[in-house]
């Protein structure tokens, strides 16, 4: 029943399909609910079905469909559903992220394999099922939210930034490839530790508020990027806190 009348509403709203959607106010939830209150609904995906399956309840206008991305195969079977289910997609966001830490030696290939199915193997196969009808329409937006990760190595987090900054040029070379037919795709690069009940507590307890970016307003910023003029869009955009040194 929940889907029929889900379908009912995507009638006459645009479809966001948007991977990563953790717990509230972490910054995956809260672009679920800036979309979901602005014209759009959204197909929530995430490993953790409670979850989701709360904030469905506590949000208009939004789906859940658990799903671990790294796991490929299921990862296409629901997003085959969600087309189904809710019609194609007018904007997809891939959200999720997997950062396996610690140093090269002691890590494996296996651990560098799945941080690539997350961060990078997940978006080719998020746009390849997108694009089609995208492609038809002639518009359509790709979001990939990354970070200063994706632009350098960093000690312990080697396995991490080679799976982002692989993501980062499979995006630019879509950009590259989809922009001259309609299609926008941006990479959002956030410079900051992300204002969370998890992260600040546990990474920067003693860290003043404007060393974090909020999470409410990356969502809104990701949306003004999905509704830039096709005139003046942007493909690299950086988003850090005012007191954040770079």
């Amino acid at each position: 029943m929940k889907n029929w009348i889900d379908g009912l509403i995507q009638m006459n709203k645009k479809l966001c399909i948007l991977t990563g959607v953790g717990p509230e106010t972490g910054t995956g939830a809260e672009i679920a609910r800036y979309f979901s209150e602005n014209g759009y609904h959204v197909a929530m995906i995430a490993r953790t079905e409670e979850n989701l399956k709360n904030l469905e309840k506590k949000y208009n206008n939004t789906t859940a469909y658990p799903c671990d991305v790294g796991i490929i195969a299921d990862f296409k079977k629901t997003i085959n559903k969600i087309l189904m289910d809710l019609g194609p997609a007018d904007v997809v966001i891939h959200n999720a992220p997997l950062g396996t830490r610690g140093p090269i030696l002691d890590l494996s290939h296996e651990d560098l394999e799945k941080n690539f199915r997350v961060n990078t193997t997940a978006l080719l196969v998020l746009s390849q099922m997108a694009l089609p009808t995208m492609l038809e329409r002639e518009s359509g937006t790709i979001i990939v939210t990354g970070n200063t990760a994706a632009e350098r190595g960093k000690d312990g987090w080697g396995f991490f930034a080679a799976s982002k900054s692989a993501q980062k040029i499979l995006a630019e070379s879509m950009a590259r490839e989809f922009g001259p037919k309609g299609i926008h795709v941006a990479y959002i690069i956030i410079d900051a530790l992300i204002d969370t009940p998890r992260t600040r507590p546990r990474l920067a307890p003693d860290k003043p508020d404007k060393f974090f970016a909020s999470p409410k307003n990356i969502a809104k910023e990701i949306f003004n990027v999905v509704k830039q003029d096709k005139s003046t869009w942007s493909f690299r955009v950086e988003l850090r806190p005012y007191g954040e040194y770079w």
